[in-house]
């Protein structure tokens, strides 16, 4: 009997040392746990945002961040130094063709460019009754599906929706269109497009 009293409060002791060490270590844990850095995520992403990825969400046109989240007219119509195309596209009736899906490749003219025309050129084009002239011209600058710069090769050439071609070189590491338009800026990437924006507007042969 005395034997069975001893060993109960051992058994007991035993029991109570081992809790003990039990919840020591389950603190440390939660511990540990609390005292990690917490890392904040943007929506939809698995990654803390850094600088570089930040660089890549898109490309400065005309003093506007032209993001690959909106389509090429969303896109184009925040861009101060392309307004004149953009009034083109209004007027010629092909702003719900360049916001479909596509994909499209658009060679974009910037306001300097479509300057170059002669005087009253652009006034001419953009009257209801000039309408199949102008979407002639603008449609001479898209190309249906995505060309990067990369892969715009020295000698390639492409089909517009227009239905004649562009002839791409390379000249003096500059990327040139028909010989006569420079890239002055490349891959702006949209939702359904890429757009590089030219210095000269290009004419169709008759």
């Amino acid at each position: 009997m005395k034997k069975q009293q001893i060993i109960v409060p051992i058994i007991l002791l035993a029991t109570v040392t081992l809790l003990a060490s039990c919840g020591s270590n389950v603190s440390e844990k939660v511990e540990t746990k609390t005292n990690m850095p917490v890392t904040t995520n943007t929506p939809g992403s698995m990654m803390p945002k850094d600088d570089s990825m930040m660089k890549d969400e898109g490309v400065m046109v005309g003093g506007a961040m032209m993001v690959k989240s909106r389509d090429i007219v969303d896109n184009a119509v925040l861009a101060s130094n392309v307004t004149t195309l953009v009034a083109a596209v209004k007027a010629a009736g092909l702003v719900e063709t360049l916001k479909s899906p596509g994909p499209f490749t658009v060679f974009a003219p910037t306001n300097a460019a479509f300057a170059k025309l002669p005087a009253g050129t652009v006034d001419t084009l953009v009257k209801p009754e000039n309408k199949w002239a102008l979407t002639d011209i603008l449609t001479y600058h898209v190309v249906a599906g995505r060309y990067t710069a990369a892969d715009l090769k020295d000698g390639l050439t492409l089909t517009t929706v227009e239905g004649k071609k562009l002839l791409f070189k390379i000249m003096n590491g500059k990327l040139m269109i028909n010989g006569s338009a420079m890239v002055e800026t490349a891959d702006v990437i949209s939702s359904n497009g890429i757009t590089h924006v030219i210095d000269t507007v290009l004419i169709p042969a008759k």
